[in-house]
């Protein structure tokens, strides 16, 4: 290590008390986090790509430094799925540093993988203050029955209105309209729900039927509108 000749002859002077740094919260316990193995916690982050086009949902599990869990949920660019599934391989068994330091291919979710960072470095995890954290596994748990990412895709013009498409319920089928054309409710098919049916050897048809629901008022719609064609 070089030092300035300036520096070399100044007077030195000694440091006072060191208490190290502020102790953080870790899976239940009070941590004084010096190095990225003292770190833990499971926790979720967004990011978005420099066009703004996609975003990326990221929840990672980390265990004493090391991500030992990724969920990856990507929306609005097709190639960013692509992305996530490249993720997906890379990111589990890496340190949060090398993580940071790492091409995860798409902007949104480089981004995500930044703001987590500083959700776990700094102690903001959602199992802060939960001993011993969430087992890993958990990150699945986001996603609930049928293992699908809760979605919502709306559109709405002034000329047309709104139409729903797709709800974390599932998607939607139809949306029912009362007598002022206004919507009380709509129909719709769990898809994970009906392909784990599916999968299992249910008829197809009986899986859709068995798999459909309604919310709201849609009992009393004066009319029923598929919101993709009409």
């Amino acid at each position: 290590m070089q030092y300035s000749k300036e520096l070399e002859e100044m007077e030195c002077v000694l440091q006072g008390t060191n208490h190290g740094p502020a102790p953080i919260p870790v899976e239940g316990k009070w941590v004084q986090s010096t190095q990225i193995s003292d770190v833990s916690g499971l926790t979720h982050g967004v990011g978005w790509c420099a066009p703004q086009q996609g975003g990326c949902k990221l929840t990672l599990n980390v265990k004493n430094g090391i991500i030992e869990e990724a969920l990856i949920e990507t929306i609005g660019c097709s190639g960013m799925t692509h992305s996530a599934a490249m993720a997906s391989e890379i990111l589990p068994g890496k340190t949060l540093l090398e993580a940071l330091n790492t091409d995860l291919v798409c902007d949104a979710i480089n981004c995500a993988m930044r703001e987590l960072f500083l959700q776990i470095v700094y102690g903001r995890t959602q199992t802060a203050y939960s001993q011993g954290g969430l087992p890993v596994g958990a990150g699945l748990e986001d996603l609930g029955k049928g293992h699908r990412s809760q979605v919502g895709t709306m559109y709405g013009s002034r000329l047309k209105g709104a139409r729903y498409m797709e709800m974390a319920e599932g998607y939607v089928l139809e949306i029912g309209l009362d007598e002022n054309s206004e919507i009380i409710g709509y129909k719709f098919v769990n898809i994970g729900k009906m392909m784990d049916a599916i999968k299992k050897g249910v008829d197809p048809k009986k899986a859709f039927e068995d798999n459909v629901g309604t919310y709201g008022r849609i009992d009393e719609a004066a009319k029923l509108i598929d919101p993709r064609e009409k």
